[in-house]
Order: C-alpha cells, then structure tokens, then sequence
C-alpha cells in the first residue's frame, strides 16, 4: 500500500537547473583546488583541442577534462595507462549534471616531465627514421667555410673558433648567433639553421653549445630544431653539452661531437698533418716510380739479350731465299725434263700411229678429187672419177680407168 505524499511547499521546491546549480557551487567552494593521483584512461583531443580523460584508481574514476590552453604548455603528451598527479577543481557540468575535474596542470608520476617529453619524442623520431644511420651523410674532407650555429658569448664559441684556427689557418667560419636556452630558444636556432642553407657559402654546419641541465639543453630536445637539423641539405654536427649528454638533435644530425671543441676539430683537418701525409704522399710516389723504371729498365735489358740483330736476321733471311731459290729452279728443272721426256714419248707413240707413218712404209692414201673423202673400197669407184693419191712425199693427180 503505498503512502500519500505529505505536502510541500512550492517555494521549496527546485528546479533541476537550480539543484545543478547549487550542487556546482558548493563543489567549487569545497574543492577549489585539489591534487589527485591516478591512472588515465579514455583519453582522447576532439577538434576543439581540449583533453578529455578519466583518472582512476583500483576502485573509482572520475571524468575529467583539461582544456586547450593548460594542454598546449605540456612538456610530453598524455597517453592511456600513464599514471599522473593533476592539480585542479571540482565541478558539475549543469547541461548534464556530469560530475567532472577540471583540470589545470599535470605531471607524470615518478619521472620528469620533461625527461617523459624526451622519451616520446625520440620513439616518435626514431619511428619516422630520423635517427637512421642509412640518411647521415659524411662529412666534407675539407669544407670551403664552416657555418656555427650558437651563442655569441661563451666558452664554447671561443673553444671552437679557437681550434679551428690551430688546426686549420685561414678557414673562413660563418658565425651565426642565437639564443641556446630559455623561451624562444628553439626558433631561434631553426631559423639559423634556414638561414646557413639559404645563403650558402657553408660546406659543414655545427649545432651547439657548452654543457648545463637538462632545462637548459632543452632548447635541442626541442622537435622543431630535430626537424631542421634533418632538413638542412648542409650536413650538422651536434655538439651540446659534454660527452655525457646526449639530446635529440645528437640523435638527428648526421655527426655527433662530445663537446664544441671536438666539432672544431672534426669538421675541419689540420694543416700540420695534411702537409705531413702529402710529404709522405710524395715520397711514397717517388718510391713507387724509381721502382717502377728500374722494373722497366730490367724487363728492357731481358727483352734486348732474347732480341736478334735485326741485320743478322736479314742476312738469314737473304740466305734462305737464295737456298729457296735454288731448290726451286732444281725442282722446276726435273719437272721440265720429265715432261719433256713423257712429251717425247707421248709424241713418239703418237707417231707410231699416224697415217704419215705408214705412208713411209709405201702405203698411200686415196680421197676423191671431189669433196675430198677418203676412198676405201674400190666398188664405190666409177670409170672416169677423179682421185687424188696421198704418198709419203707429195701427191698424184689419177683418173679411173677401171675395177676389180
């Protein structure tokens, strides 16, 4: 059975704007400002900029929302499962009457913000193979000028110039000067950076700057800077700080020096040592010759003792031919005897059967006085044909008289 409700005031009564409204109040002046700890989860930047997450703990979350203007001066970016200590207030969102911390600054807990900004963005450099040794290029052997990106002041503008000077007299250095620390910093060098490539003149370009803490050498953790250190088409040598620090543009540039003064003398050689190897060079060129004309010389003196005198060789050569000469007249000699003599004998036989032959022996030859063919029986003949008898020695005139 359920109970009438008692009645009440209407002037008691809230609306739910005003309920919110209260309940947002009373949040705001309870927790003004508050720190708490937990783990993100959910995060997520829509277009409008802002960061919207929650933090939790082993039991409980809350929604919270960071806006646009307190993210953008984060050091390192948030990311889901980081756990982080937030400074802010509470609050109620009336449209919803969502229950919401606003938060207003951040930092990750048990590691540096700026140390934590430094580990994200080399994984993100190093994944866009930024640090990869295949783009570095090398190092010109002995550039035309050397263009220095650094402070104006310091101990590490004197150092390198310093060396550069010993190592190398009269190399022309372009000196750009720029802020290495502080706000501003970072462009700064960026457009030193733009501003060697664009003008030229500078074969190598040094980055850098004496050594301090890991706020004052942020200056080359910085993105831009890496990014204008891959981009130069000069090659950069990185050198920040001492041995012992290592920032992202010593990652990016295509040579890393320890210090400003190892740079100044990687980037340019030493004169005392270029005119020692090229003494070296000339004495080693002078060696290699002299052994190359005395192995001439040798292989010269070898081809001249198995080299003929070339007038003894003709002299030979006119003994041969004579001796040539003279086995060829003696073969064409009893090649013409022994055709004379098959001549002879073709002839003789040839002479055993002629007709003339038998005509010697008293033999004649009848042919008919007429056409002149040969007369070979007697029966063919007719009284008073003309014929004309071949002898041995001349010829008669005879006229048929008869047969038999």
């Amino acid at each position: 059975m359920q109970l009438p409700l008692e009645p009440v005031a209407l002037s008691s009564v809230l609306t739910v704007s005003e309920l919110n409204q209260r309940i947002r109040r009373a949040l705001e002046t309870g927790f003004r400002e508050v720190w708490v700890v937990g783990e993100i989860s959910n995060f997520r930047i829509p277009p409008s900029g802002h960061c919207y997450f929650c933090l939790k703990d082993k039991r409980n979350q809350i929604a919270a929302v960071m806006f646009r203007s307190a993210s953008q001066v984060l050091p390192f970016r948030p990311e889901d499962g980081m756990e982080v200590i937030v400074r802010g207030h509470v609050g109620l969102y009336d449209v919803r009457g969502d229950l919401q911390l606003y938060v207003d600054s951040m930092e990750p807990r048990g590691v540096g913000s700026l140390q934590l900004a430094l580990e994200q963005l080399k994984k993100r450099l190093a994944a866009e193979g930024l640090f990869a040794e295949m783009r570095k290029r090398p190092l010109p052997f002995l550039p035309r000028a050397v263009g220095i990106v650094t402070a104006l002041k310091g101990a590490a503008i004197h150092d390198m110039l310093t060396v550069i000077r010993a190592r190398c007299p009269g190399m022309p250095v372009i000196l750009r000067p720029v802020r290495v620390q502080g706000t501003g910093a970072a462009p700064d060098i960026v457009r030193a950076i733009a501003d060697l490539n664009e003008h030229g003149g500078a074969d190598v370009i040094i980055v850098g700057r004496g050594g301090g803490s890991l706020e004052d050498l942020w200056a080359f953790n910085d993105e831009r800077v890496a990014r204008a250190i891959a981009a130069s088409l000069v090659p950069v040598v990185s050198a920040v700080g001492h041995e012992v620090d290592v920032t992202i543009s010593d990652l990016v540039a295509d040579r890393r020096a320890p210090t400003p003064t190892a740079a100044a003398a990687i980037v340019v050689p030493d004169r005392s040592d270029l005119l020692s190897r090229l003494d070296q060079f000339a004495l080693t060129l002078r060696t290699c010759v002299q052994r190359r004309i005395h192995q001439q010389q040798d292989r010269t003196a070898a081809l001249a003792r198995h080299l003929r005198n070339p007038r003894q060789v003709l002299k030979n050569l006119r003994l041969r031919i004579d001796e040539l000469a003279e086995r060829a007249a003696r073969a064409t000699s009893g090649r013409l005897r022994f055709a004379e003599q098959r001549l002879r004998g073709a002839g003789e036989r040839l002479h055993a059967l002629s007709p003339l032959a038998v005509l010697e022996r008293g033999y004649s030859i009848t042919r008919r006085a007429t056409g002149g063919t040969v007369v070979r029986d007697a029966s063919s003949l007719r009284k008073g044909d003309d014929l004309r008898l071949l002898f041995a020695r001349g010829i008669a005139r005879v006229r048929v008289e008869g047969t038999e």
